[in-house]
Parts: structure tokens; sequence; C-alpha cells
């Protein structure tokens, strides 16, 4: 993930989990269970990663995480991968999230990048989305690149 080189590089995606490869998707799933564990104060690491900026303005930001990580769970028994679903918190339901249209136009260029490098096979099965949907928990509305993203 470009920005500071401190901060690791989570990746929650606001991209559909059906653009992910294998390693992509599993790489999310693990990311997003350790962003619900920030966000449900079971751990200390990560607190001030700038990926979990739009899931703490959230309503309710455990319920978020959680419909984010049902959506890749979704994603991955579809696959045929068996991720565990009785690790995802049961929260209630959060408002849907906004992402800018330009923000999941940066993280498709990003996504095509690291597929060109590792997954080419996946990357030819995606085509060229039109319009390049949004993980089921964000809307798309307009506008840039987030200012959390910091490319």
């Amino acid at each position: 993930m470009p920005g500071d080189p401190n901060v690791p590089g989570m990746r929650l995606w606001s991209l559909h989990p059906r653009y992910l490869d294998r390693q992509g998707l599993v790489a999310l799933w693990r990311e997003a269970l350790l962003a619900q564990a920030v966000l449900g104060g079971r751990t200390t690491g990560y607190r001030r990663h700038p990926q979990l900026e739009r899931f703490r303005a959230a309503s309710a930001p455990v319920a978020a995480i959680a419909i984010y990580l049902r959506a890749v769970h979704a994603e991955a028994r579809g696959r045929g991968y068996s991720f565990d679903a009785g690790r995802i918190a049961s929260a209630g339901d959060a408002a849907r999230i906004a992402v800018a249209r330009g923000q999941l136009a940066f993280e498709w260029r990003h996504l095509l990048t690291k597929l060109k490098a590792r997954a080419p096979e996946w990357l030819s099965t995606l085509g060229t989305p039109d319009p390049v949907l949004p993980h089921p928990l964000f809307r798309a509305v307009p506008g840039g690149i987030a200012e959390w993203e910091r490319p």
C-alpha cells in the first residue's frame, strides 16, 4: 500500500471481493478479521491504521466490519473455500458507507498492478468491468481518492 512506511500494508478493499484472486481474498479475510479485533477493542495493534477511519466513522463500527466480513465469506464460500464464519462478530445492522468513485478507480488500478505480477491468469478472467463494483457494504458516490489512502 502506498503511504507511510511505518504503517503496515493492511488493505481493506472498497472493491467487490469478486475481483480478488485466491491470494488476495485470503489476505482480505485475515486483514478484515484483524480490523474487527481492533474495532472491537480486542487488540492494541493497528489502532491508528488509516484504512480503519471509514469504519470508525460508521454509526456502528463493529457491525460495519461484520457486514464487510460476511460479504468476503460469501465470496469465499462461492468459490469453495472454507473460511470460518464463526469468527465474524454477531453484530446488528449498519448503514452502507459511501466510497468515492475515484477511490474505486484508484483501487482498481492498484489491484490490476498486483494481479499482473502474481495472478495474470485470474486477471484475464476479469475483463474490464464498467462500472467497477464496490464491496456490498459500500455505495459509490462522486469524488476522488480518499484522504486516508495517501497515494
